[in-house]
C-alpha cells in the first residue's frame, strides 16, 4: 500500500471519498461492540464456574490449621491460599497479605492510609503542603485516577519496551522529596503489553528516594496472563531484588486473581516487606477483622497450587489468543504500509496500544462511536485524561466475540484510515493556502 505520507493532494481526495462510502456501509450495519473495557468474556468466565462446586454445605470449611473459615479472624489471610497467592506472585508466603477482591481498592486504601497516618511513622501526606506522584504513560487510567482523587501532581513519565526512562526517575525523586511514589504495571503493561527489562527492574531497586515514605507501587496484573507457552516474557522479581540493593521496603506489589476466576469474587493481595506489613497491618487491625476466608478456601481448593492455576491460564490463553492476533492481522492487512500508524504486539496481558498520527485518537474514537463501536475515551492512558499528541488510543481484545472483534478491528482501520486522510488533506489544504 501506497505511504498516505506520499500521495498527492488529488491522491488524498479520491481515498477520502472512497473511505466516507465504507464508512458508510459500517454505519448501516447497525453495530453495538464494546472494546472500551479490558473484561474478560463469557467464556473466560465460563472456565471458573467449577469454583462453585468447590464448597457446598456438606464440605469441610476448615483450613489445613483447625481454623473455621466462617467465622472472623486471621487477618492476614489463611495460610493454604497465602501459599497459593505467594506462588502467583513468585514470593514468600510471610510476605504476602490476602484482602477481597480487588487489588485497586488495596492500592486505593495505601494511598488513603499514607494520607491520614502516614508511612512507617513518617509525616502524613495530608499535612504536607504538595505530594507528587510519577506516572509511566501511556498508562492505567484507573491508577491516574486514584491519585487524581487525592489531588496528587502527577508527572508523566516516557515509557519505551524496556519500560519507563530510568533516567528521569533516577534523577526526579533524587531530588524532590515531594514524590512520594510511582505506579508500575511491570509485565505486559497497560496499555503496551511491555515487560520491564532486567536492568530497569534493577535500577528500581536501587533507586535512592530523598522522601524516606517513597513507594513504588508495583502492579504485577498480568504476571501470570501469557499468551503463548514458548513466548513467555520474563520480570524479575522486584522484593528479592530490593533486598539485594539494600532497599528492602521500597515497594509495595499488588496483584490479585480477578482475570483468573471471577473480576468482582476475586482475592486481591500485597506482598512486601516484614517492616511494611508490620506497619499496614497495625493500620488494617483497624479497618477489619479479616477478609472473606471461604472464598480463599474456595480458591485454594479449585487449583489445589500455583501447578493448577498455570493449567488453569492456559484455557484463558486459548481463547483470548485468536482474539489478539485477529486485530494484529487485520491491522497488518489494512495499515501497515500507510505510515499513519504503529501497535504493539503484546506476548501476554490485556490490551494492544496504537498511536495514530498526532492529533487524531479523539476523531478516530468519535467516528468509531458514531458507527457503533465503543473504544476507551481519549486521553484515557495519561494523567487527567490529557494526551499530549492525541494520538494513543488502547485497544481491548478480549470481551467481544471472535466475529465482532473482527467487524470492530475492520471498522476501526477505516477510521483510521478516513481520519488520517482527511488530516493530511487538510494541510495540503493549508500548504496550498500559504503560497
Amino acid at each position: 500500500m501506497k505511504s498516505y505520507l506520499k500521495m498527492s493532494r488529488e491522491e488524498l481526495a479520491a481515498e477520502i471519498e472512497a473511505l466516507r462510502a465504507e464508512y458508510r456501509k459500517y454505519q448501516a450495519m447497525d453495530l453495538n461492540l464494546d472494546m472500551s473495557r479490558g473484561k474478560p468474556c463469557r467464556e473466560q468466565l465460563d472456565l471458573s464456574m467449577d469454583m462453585m462446586d468447590a464448597l457446598n454445605s456438606e464440605a469441610d470449611l476448615s483450613c489445613e490449621d483447625g481454623t473455621d473459615c466462617r467465622n472472623y479472624g486471621v487477618l492476614e489471610g489463611i495460610w493454604e491460599a497465602r501459599v497459593l497467592i505467594a506462588d502467583m506472585m513468585e514470593n514468600n508466603p510471610e510476605n504476602v497479605l490476602l484482602y477481597g477482591n480487588s487489588s485497586l481498592n488495596v492500592m486505593y486504601d495505601q494511598i488513603a492510609r499514607s494520607f491520614t497516618h502516614g508511612v512507617m511513622g513518617n509525616t502524613p501526606w495530608c499535612k504536607l503542603d504538595k505530594v507528587k506522584w510519577l506516572c509511566p504513560v501511556p498508562g492505567y487510567d484507573r491508577h491516574f485516577s486514584i491519585t487524581e482523587y487525592f489531588g496528587i501532581e502527577m508527572i508523566p513519565v516516557p515509557m519505551s519496551s524496556n519500560g519507563p526512562d530510568m533516567e528521569m526517575i533516577e534523577k526526579l525523586v533524587s531530588e524532590d522529596e515531594a514524590i512520594k511514589g510511582i505506579w508500575c504495571v511491570p509485565k505486559y503493561s497497560n496499555p503496551q503489553g511491555y515487560s520491564y527489562n532486567d536492568e530497569t527492574v534493577r535500577r528500581f531497586a536501587r533507586l535512592k528516594p530523598a522522601a524516606k515514605d517513597f513507594r513504588i507501587y508495583w502492579d504485577n496484573a498480568y504476571g501470570v496472563h501469557h499468551l503463548y507457552d514458548k513466548h513467555q516474557d520474563y520480570l524479575i522479581e522486584i522484593l528479592a531484588e530490593c533486598k539485594r540493593a539494600g532497599n528492602p521496603d521500597l515497594v509495595y506489589k499488588f496483584s490479585s486473581t480477578s482475570k483468573i476466576t471471577f473480576p468482582g469474587s476475586g482475592i486481591a493481595a500485597l506482598a512486601t516487606s516484614a517492616n511494611n506489613l508490620e506497619d499496614v497491618k497495625n493500620q488494617l487491625k483497624h479497618q477489619t477483622i479479616g477478609h472473606d476466608k471461604v472464598n480463599q478456601l474456595r480458591h485454594v481448593r479449585f487449583f489445589g497450587d500455583i501447578h493448577g492455576m498455570v493449567e488453569h491460564m492456559r484455557k484463558h490463553a486459548a481463547v483470548i489468543r485468536p482474539k489478539f492476533e485477529a486485530v494484529e492481522q487485520i491491522f497488518a492487512q489494512n495499515l501497515e504500509g500507510l505510515e499513519i500508524a504503529s501497535w504493539t504486539k503484546p506476548n501476554g496481558g490485556y490490551f494492544i496500544s496504537f498511536d495514530g498520527l498526532d492529533g487524531t485518537a479523539k476523531a478516530i474514537i468519535d467516528r468509531a462511536k458514531k458507527a457503533g463501536v465503543k473504544l476507551t475515551p481519549a486521553g484515557s492512558t495519561w494523567p487527567y485524561h490529557k494526551d499530549p499528541h492525541d494520538n494513543n488510543i488502547r485497544i481491548a481484545p478480549t470481551y467481544p466475540t471472535l466475529d465482532e472483534l473482527k467487524t470492530a478491528a475492520k471498522l476501526f482501520s477505516v477510521c483510521v484510515k478516513l481520519v488520517s486522510a482527511e488530516k493530511l488533506y487538510g494541510k495540503t489544504e493549508e500548504k496550498k493556502t500559504d503560497k
